[in-house]
């Protein structure tokens, strides 16, 4: 072909080329990009793809549904390494450059369970200067989740190894590969932006042979991703005027740092070094940095191709249903599910969607006693407002309310069918009727949401309770007539959920009024776990108590009822469809106070209170502890018979119900089979339930089973929009941020202009993964603490399991086998802490070689963990000799785990204990404190009280997830001794009891956070001694849980903060400084030291020295007849 042919057809390729990239839309959303001298690697919509240096039309090369993420090029060009997720897992996958089939080189599941703001297991960080390895973060041996440990892996896979680093993060060579720049933390997908409390990043330099350290120079901003290219470490920080991520270069020789991009709106994020340039993502957009001119360059990059999980679709909607209600005859129950309206018959009939509205969120469905409307609650204006739609669907949609600018709860229906109660989040009741449709304010409160009111029989007072100034709720009543208020209770008990009977006799409610106390079994401090019964008022002075006494005289029959007519009968039966409202009801407020009896039940935990004709219903659950219910009960629904005076339970198990406006039928709601009543935790997703409708009598024998009555929801199906959802949850995000954060002025943020901003992203997302990104990315912008976003729809991977053993392994390359290293000890009578290698009858000791597993030889340099996909909880056999042979092998059988981070941190724990007990020689405890929740508090009570008459206590709150218990540990350690308790046959004791005497310190460290800083915070201001290690979290402004999306993800709102008794603000982007700051560094932990524990050890024994403090001993006999003898 003579040139210039070819450069007319290079011009032609050329043309078409452009003249394609003209009719696709520019990408965004482009992430982890990684450039090398050709070419850019990014992941677009959970996808690898390529594209040239300069940009243009990409090329995707990968196509799993799994998420594959953070590509790197090798230095060498060749390979591409990245984490995906294959099966459910994430691991480490390597591909040629030019893209093939991903090889796997990691199998280990990487540790615990991970919220989407922990990041994500076996993170590709980088490759070695070799080229042959791959260096990832894991958790595989840590012992808490804040933090990971880097790992190398070789391109033939193998069994990985670690850097001699205690714990790491985004890293980067030396050019010789002799020395590290690295983050020494981890929290690049924490959503909190311009961070500024004990976990903010520094970069350190360690060099890997002589384990010396030095930090680069550091404010109280983030320094991360740091890229090593000569004698430059350039790096991504807020620390700049504008405080958006922006990129840095540090001298290594000169020791100066100098700022090198000045982006305003959004932050450089993932930067990336290649040979000659930096690649980052901005906005959304790849940007090249050169090296040399020192200029950043937009790209314009197309990503042709269909947008897979963006299509729309038909999916079964029924794990995500969010609240239910039934009809007035029972007939068909009501669903709000992924933001739709659907009714669901009994038995005979067909599902109906009402509303068929994607991208808008009906939610609060209640069906109205006469049978011909269903209102709920939507947001297809940008605000919640009540509508009204036909049940049948066949009618107009009618909207009730036109005043929204806030969240609005569920809708309750008058009798009449006319008027409707519902509150918003301002804690305001209103109602409103449906033909004027301008709602009426009833009450506002001052401490608590209004979630629980109910209208009279005659639609004409509402009764509801509200929260006091002491945290008690009262009853009280309100007359639509003259809009006055009455209280029926008031704040001395604690009373809600009120309910009226149908028949205008009484107004039931719950209230704690049964005193038991209960003391504990280590500790003498009460608590009442039962207090709660059903209480009745009659609502006339004339209407006696419906238990009052009976008695059977003689000469007297009981009174017979006509048996209606058909004709009637057909009456009465359309009369449930359409009721009338009660004549001639009234309330005489004098003296209601007075007119209150309990149901003859036994006190309890009760709640969801409702009655109808002649029956009280009620749930009842077990006692539980934060660990879970106590064994021995379940959850009940209850029903109460007023005639019989009787006590039945309907059903068990359930967790939610709905009766009939006529008293018949009940809808009940219960986990599915594995899962126990009432599991919710945050980010835990949509959870499968059982839903059925049973006879809201009393049984005549046994109580009905959970399946019985069941609902056929398999035809529970809608279209499904995914762009249309992506829009709706995005802006009811920013909604729920606007309407609960914990100050309107949003941290002094103009949130209307974040929300314009984001939502310029929301055309270019592509999947789930995408849409947490940008919500993230958005809620960051408040810089506030317990920001999360995370779950939703996602591809269901059918996820492996990898069974573990609690032990380490070690290669010896000689023989080419595998021995264990360490086995991990466990408490093998609790099965979340079982060690299979050391449970009674199993013959495996540290040292020895593991030969096969299951008939399978092992050999190096075979990853032995692949031998153990799918095995957990199964029996495995394995065959093992204390030398690297078969002679005298022997066979044994264990059961793997699927997780092993409880003995890694028990292991820890334990560790710490002894070197604690042997430096001080037995005179100091030791108590670790994981979280302030359940295992916190149970950690607790298993550590200290054994301790307690130790001279001296460490607490431990490193790593401190937080939760909520604070005060409760710290109540008890700031118990003061004020007298002894003595007895002729035994030694003295304290008064009060448990009452420690001794020297007491706290560590603490930049991972203890929310409830994990306030006990630093408190245990600093009750002085209770010295508190050592680093300045904490800084993160104590909380929540209530995850708020629930649409798809079945979840957010999180601000909503609680703390201040001091100046009324400062305390503690929040900031943390708690300790009083003796240590830095326990890698060299020195991974020598076996721990400076900070060691510290506090130090610090205690010199308090018992100065002042030791000793129990005083009893005092000698008294004579005979003393002349004082109690003073």
């Amino acid at each position: 072909m003579s040139l210039i042919r070819k450069c007319i057809v290079l011009s032609l390729v050329a043309g078409a080329t452009c003249l394609r990239a003209a009719e696709m839309p520019e990408g965004r959303l482009m992430r982890f990009p990684d450039i090398s001298k050709d070419q850019i690697v990014f992941s677009y919509a959970g996808d690898l793809w390529l594209v040239t240096r300069s940009g243009g039309v990409a090329r995707r090369i990968t196509t799993h549904p799994g998420l594959e993420l953070f590509p790197k090029f090798s230095p060498d060009g060749k390979w591409i390494a990245f984490t995906g997720k294959y099966d459910g897992n994430f691991n480490v996958y390597v591909i040629p450059s030019e893209g093939g089939d991903p090889k796997q080189l990691t199998v280990h599941p990487g540790g615990g369970g991970l919220s989407e703001r922990m990041g994500i297991h076996n993170e590709v960080i980088n490759w070695l200067p070799d080229s042959h390895h791959i260096l990832y973060l894991s958790r595989r041996d840590t012992f808490n989740t804040w933090f990971g440990r880097l790992y190398t892996v070789g391109l033939n896979g193998g069994l990985p190894e670690a850097l001699p680093l205690d714990k790491g993060g985004l890293t980067s060579f030396s050019p010789d590969g002799s020395r590290i720049a690295y983050n020494r933390i981890f929290r690049n997908f924490r959503t909190w932006k311009r961070y500024q409390g004990g976990m903010a990043q520094d970069i350190w330099i360690y060099n890997l042979k002589t384990h010396e350290i030095e930090q680069m120079p550091h404010e109280n901003w983030t320094d991360t991703f740091p890229m090593w290219h000569g004698d430059t470490i350039y790096f991504d920080s807020d620390r700049g005027p504008e405080h958006r991520l922006n990129l840095f270069r540090y001298s290594v020789k000169s020791h100066e740092i100098r700022q090198l991009t000045h982006f305003t709106d959004f932050d450089v994020n993932w930067p990336s070094l290649g040979p000659d340039s930096i690649v980052f993502e901005n906005g959304g957009f790849l940007y090249t940095f050169d090296l040399n001119t020192e200029k950043a360059n937009k790209l314009t990059v197309y990503v042709p191709g269909d947008r897979d999980l963006a299509r729309k679709h038909w999916a079964n909607v029924s794990s995500l249903i969010t609240d239910m209600d039934i009809s007035p005859d029972g007939h068909r129950a009501v669903f709000s599910a992924r933001g739709d309206i659907f009714t669901v018959p009994a038995k005979e009939g067909s599902i109906r969607n009402l509303t068929r509205t994607p991208g808008i969120r009906e939610k609060y469905a209640a069906w109205s006693p006469d049978g011909k409307w269903i209102a709920y609650l939507s947001d297809r204006t940008g605000e919640d407002e009540l509508y009204l739609m036909p049940q049948d669907g066949l009618g107009k949609e009618i909207r009730v309310t036109t005043d929204g600018t806030m969240f609005r709860l569920q809708p309750v229906w008058a009798p009449d069918s006319k008027k409707l109660l519902f509150a918003d989040k301002s804690l305001r009741l209103f109602y409103v009727d449906t033909q004027t449709r301008a709602p009426v304010l009833i009450d506002q409160g001052k401490y608590s949401d209004l979630t629980e009111y109910a209208w009279s029989p005659d639609s004409q007072w509402v009764a509801y309770a509200k929260a006091a100034e002491n945290g008690y709720s009262a009853i009280f009543l309100y007359s639509l007539s003259d809009r006055k208020i009455t209280p029926v209770t008031t704040s001395f008990t604690n009373s809600w959920a009120p309910a009226f009977d149908p028949e205008g006799r009484y107004l039931y409610f719950l209230s704690m009024r049964d005193f038991n106390e209960v003391l504990g079994q280590i500790d003498m401090e009460f608590a009442n776990p039962k207090p709660t019964r059903v209480y009745v008022v009659t609502l006339q002075k004339s209407e006696p108590s419906p238990f009052a006494p009976k008695s059977d005289e003689v000469g007297t029959k009981p009174a017979e009822t006509e048996k209606p007519k058909a004709a009637e009968t057909a009456s009465k039966t359309e009369a449930k469809v359409a009721p009338e409202a009660l004549k001639n009801f009234r309330i005489d407020l004098d003296g209601i106070a007075d007119r209150v009896v309990s149901l003859p039940i036994p006190p309890a935990n009760l709640h969801q209170l409702q009655a109808s004709k002649g029956f009280v219903f009620y749930m009842s659950d077990p006692v539980s502890g934060l660990s879970g219910p106590l064994a021995g009960e379940a959850p009940a629904f209850h029903v109460f018979d007023l005639k019989e005076r009787k006590d039945s339970v309907l059903i068990a198990g359930i967790n939610a119900y709905a009766v009939s406006f006529d008293g018949s039928k009940l809808l009940y709601a219960a986990p599915s089979a594995g899962a126990g009543a009432g599991e919710e935790e945050e980010g835990a997703g949509p959870r499968a339930r059982a839903y059925g409708i049973i006879d809201a009598k009393p049984p005549a024998t046994e109580p009905h089973k959970i399946g019985e009555g069941a609902l056929n929801l398999s035809e529970m199906t809608m279209e499904v929009d995914p762009p249309a959802e992506w829009q709706q949850i995005f802006y009811e995000v920013w909604r729920q941020e606007r309407d609960y954060f914990y100050e309107p002025s949003m941290n002094g943020v103009d949130w209307a202009k974040e929300r314009d901003k984001y939502a310029e992203l929301l055309p270019y997302v592509q999947d789930r993964y995408d849409l947490t990104y940008v919500l993230g990315e958005m809620i960051g912008e408040l810089s506030n603490s317990h920001t999360y976003v995370g779950g939703g729809d996602y591809p269901n991977l059918h996820p492996v399991n990898v069974g573990l053993l609690g032990a380490d392994f070690e290669e010896d390359a000689g023989h080419g086998l595998y021995r264990f290293k360490k086995i991990y000890h466990g408490e093998n009578w609790q099965p979340n802490l079982r060690s299979p290698l050391t449970e009674p009858g199993v013959d495996v000791h540290e040292g020895d070689y593991l030969l096969g597993v299951n008939g399978r030889p092992l050999k190096g340099p075979e990853n032995p963990e692949t031998f153990f996909v799918n095995t957990v909880g199964q029996n495995v056999t394995l065959k093992v000799n204390s030398r690297p042979s078969e002679e005298g092998a022997r066979d044994v059988v264990v059961k793997p785990l699927g997780d092993d981070f409880g003995l890694h941190e028990l292991d820890w724990i334990e560790t710490n204990r002894r070197k604690v007990d042997e430096a001080s020689g037995g005179k100091v405890g030791y108590v670790y404190l994981p979280d302030m929740s359940g295992p916190g508090l149970n950690e607790f009570v298993k550590q200290y009280f054994p301790q307690i008459r130790k001279e001296g206590m460490i607490f431990d709150v490193r790593y401190n997830g937080g939760g909520f218990v604070d005060q409760i540990i710290l109540e008890h350690l700031r118990r003061i001794l004020v007298g002894m308790g003595s007895a002729r046959n035994f030694e003295p004791g304290t008064i009060p009891d448990n009452a420690f005497f001794g020297a007491m310190a706290c560590v603490t460290n930049h991972y203890a956070a929310s409830d994990g800083d306030f006990f630093t915070y408190f245990f600093k201001v009750y002085k209770l001694g010295p508190v050592i290690g680093e300045r904490t979290w800084g993160g104590v402004r909380g929540i209530r849980g995850g708020i629930p999306l649409l798809d079945g993800g979840y957010i999180t709102r601000p909503e609680f903060s703390l201040y001091g008794l100046q009324s400062q603000w305390l503690i929040e982007n900031r943390g708690v400084e300790p009083d003796i700051v240590v830095d326990n560094r890698p060299d020195q932990v991974m020598a076996g030291h721990d400076p900070q524990l060691e510290k506090a050890i130090e610090l205690v024994m010199k308090e018992i020295r100065e002042h030791p403090k000793k129990l005083p001993p009893r005092p000698p006999d008294l004579p005979a007849y003393p002349e004082h003898p109690g003073l």
